[in-house]
């Protein structure tokens, strides 16, 4: 039965009997090998250039600090260039997400990461604070058409009953990301300081080349590519489901970048760590996200999309204490583990969960519009964090455990009374039936 109008009424949700009875799921090792060699190419493919994506993104997180002092700036000010990257990303999704839908994933994927790479470039020679927040704004488009074109392409080229565990690999590209600025700030900042891991930022761009080589076309897309128009007559059917995922990807948004990009500020800051110690703290943490992200993914094939995200969500709010006032670095570590754990074990069923509720000839281009103007909601959060921290003294701890709070409670009611679409048909040109709440 069809959906109608926005997808929130008219049709009943499919009952269990006509779901079927979910399979007992493979470990992840198996599922993985059980891939063609076409699909694990394309699939390491989408995941490298998110990851890389993000590793592009998060040395300037872990850059603010030197570039404050380096600029004569404050760290709120430095952070805008956080904001105008976050910010810009929705034009990137429509761009690319455009162009993959009616060109294809495969060329779209590939002129993505040539964009994103030449630009990391470009902000290692920024002469001023303004001319580095320009260039971060433009890097913000690059990087917002990477996750809806790659996510597009994995997720179309593996077997449904492979879904959730793919979801929750892909969406760990971000965590990966996360953890390779935190190595390279670690190991090399001190030699090579701002600028020199900018321009290791740069090497990404060599991805294009095993692109080309070894990843083919996504097999939905060579059936039925998007015609003229048909991104704003399903923007138009079905704009009330698309504002709730834009909702949702605001709160998703809120709950990454709130707890993770002005978390090496605090510890520097605040607590008095060396970059050293920043980035071994940054590496449990990232570790925990890991392991979250594939756990909870993998959860959501067997549990549902809705129930493993909130799930998640409120698992992280007992580690909120631990994460921001533990007396001791080793404590602080664990504390971050465990947070982080949940914070992308929510993440980990996001990939799924979008592209599951979109509608087939649009895939590149909704989900990740979704997503980014989600991001373009949430984009001042590090900001609003800054200045909660100096009026408060420069306690970043109250700012980030009291967002977070918020935040992580936000996405539990939100995905609780949300519509959720596992195992749907990705041939399917028009929206699934709903299940759960409406």
């Amino acid at each position: 039965m069809q959906q109608s109008g926005d997808g929130f009424g008219g049709g009943t949700s499919p009952s269990r009997g006509q779901r079927g009875a979910i399979p007992r799921q493979k470990p992840l090792f198996s599922q993985f090998t059980a891939l063609s060699v076409d699909q694990r190419h394309t699939f390491v493919a989408c995941l490298l250039g998110w990851a890389l994506d993000a590793f592009d993104f998060f040395i300037l997180v872990f850059a603010v600090n030197a570039i404050s002092l380096d600029f004569h700036a404050e760290v709120r000010t430095v952070t805008l260039a956080i904001t105008a990257t976050l910010a810009l990303r929705p034009v990137g999704a429509l761009i690319f997400g455009w162009a993959a839908d009616r060109f294809g994933r495969h060329p779209t994927l590939m002129i993505n990461v040539i964009c994103y790479s030449v630009l990391e470039l470009c902000s290692a020679a920024a002469p001023s604070l303004t001319v580095l927040i320009v260039i971060r704004a433009l890097y913000g488009i690059a990087m917002g058409g990477e996750w809806g074109v790659g996510a597009a392409l994995a997720l179309e080229s593996v077997p449904k009953e492979s879904r959730g565990a793919v979801s929750g690999l892909l969406q760990q590209g971000y965590v990966i990301g996360y953890l390779l600025a935190a190595l390279l700030f670690g190991l090399a900042f001190d030699f090579i300081g701002w600028r020199g891991m900018f321009v290791a930022g740069a090497l990404p761009a060599g991805l294009v080349l095993y692109i080309r080589a070894k990843v083919p076309e996504s097999p939905v897309w060579e059936r039925r590519p998007a015609r003229a128009g048909e991104l704003g007559k399903a923007l138009r059917s079905h704009s009330g489901r698309f504002l709730y995922l834009v909702l949702l990807m605001a709160i998703f948004n809120l709950f990454s970048h709130g707890t993770q990009d002005l978390y090496p500020t605090f510890l520097i800051k605040q607590r008095g760590l060396s970059p050293h110690a920043v980035a071994a703290v940054a590496v449990i943490y990232n570790l925990g996200a890991l392991c979250g992200g594939l756990t909870f993914g993998m959860l959501s094939e067997r549990w549902g999309r809705r129930r493993a995200i909130g799930g998640a969500a409120l698992l992280a709010l007992p580690m909120i204490p631990l994460w921001v006032l533990a007396p001791g670095t080793a404590a602080l570590a664990a504390g971050a583990f465990l947070l982080q754990f949940m914070v992308q074990g929510a993440w980990g069923a996001v990939p799924a969960h979008l592209n599951e509720l979109s509608p087939g000839a649009v895939r590149g281009t909704f989900p990740g519009l979704a997503y980014q103007l989600g991001n373009l909601a949430a984009a001042g959060v590090s900001t609003i964090e800054a200045g909660i921290a100096q009026s408060q003294g420069g306690s970043y701890a109250l700012a980030l455990g009291a967002t977070t709070g918020v935040v992580a409670l936000m996405l539990a009611v939100v995905t609780f009374f949300g519509p959720e679409a596992r195992g749907v048909d990705f041939a399917a040109a028009e929206l699934p039936e709903l299940q759960g709440p409406r």
